[in-house]
């Protein structure tokens, strides 16, 4: 018989930073966009060492960012195959019908394919919500509403699409939670930070042993 082997496994603390972005702000540390650029980035409100972003957040959306140093957790939530939940809180344009949010939550065709089975709901204005600076740009004769979308991929700009497909543009978006991690208690500009275990693959997993089909008369 075979003996299969183990390699040990070490176990380390890994560090997690939960973000409020503000709006403006680019989900990356530089702005490698143009020399001399004055437009805000991470670097400007976190000041933790070799931590990374888990996924991005477009510069004209606020809300959760999840950072770490952990490389397998910053796949988890970023990799779309591992379906990582994510609730975005949106104001859009209008009000939709039921049959709207039901094509929201059964899955709506964009240009780069159908997306994913979503939860969809009307919500009144989130209570806990700060004013946006610079505030949305709305018409007085349009009436508008919030809704609360949760999705397991991360396509570019994904939420923004979806509402404009049902005709709907999204006026605020504002992602409210990552996985079990929320944006209870952070104010727009602080972070939270975290320290957990952290158990990384090995880098030689054994081999499994073969078995041959047993066969009974």
């Amino acid at each position: 018989m075979q003996s299969v082997g183990f390699h040990a496994i070490t176990i380390r603390m890994s560090r997690i930073v939960l973000f409020n972005k503000p709006f403006n702000v680019l989900s990356q540390f530089t702005d490698k966009g143009s020399e001399g650029s004055e437009r805000e980035t991470l670097s400007t409100y976190i000041n933790v060492p070799e931590v990374y972003p888990a996924g991005r957040l477009d510069r004209d959306s606020e809300g959760l960012m999840v950072l770490t140093d952990d490389g397998q957790l910053q796949a988890q939530i970023s990799n779309p195959r591992f379906k990582q939940r994510k609730t975005y809180l949106a104001q859009i344009e209008g009000i939709p019908s039921e049959e709207d949010l039901a094509k929201l939550a059964d899955g709506i065709e964009l240009k780069d394919g159908m997306t994913r089975p979503a939860e969809v709901s009307r919500i009144e204005e989130p209570s806990f919500l700060w004013e946006r600076n610079p505030p949305i740009r709305s018409r007085k004769t349009v009436q508008d509403c919030w809704i609360s979308l949760t999705i397991t991929e991360g396509r570019n700009r994904q939420v923004r699409r979806m509402t404009a497909a049902i005709g709907h543009p999204t006026l605020r978006l504002v992602r409210q939670r990552v996985g079990d991690w929320t944006l209870d208690g952070i104010k727009p500009g602080e972070f939270r930070l975290i320290e957990t275990k952290s158990k990384p693959m090995p880098k030689h997993r054994p081999k499994r042993p073969k078995f041959l089909k047993s066969h009974s008369r």
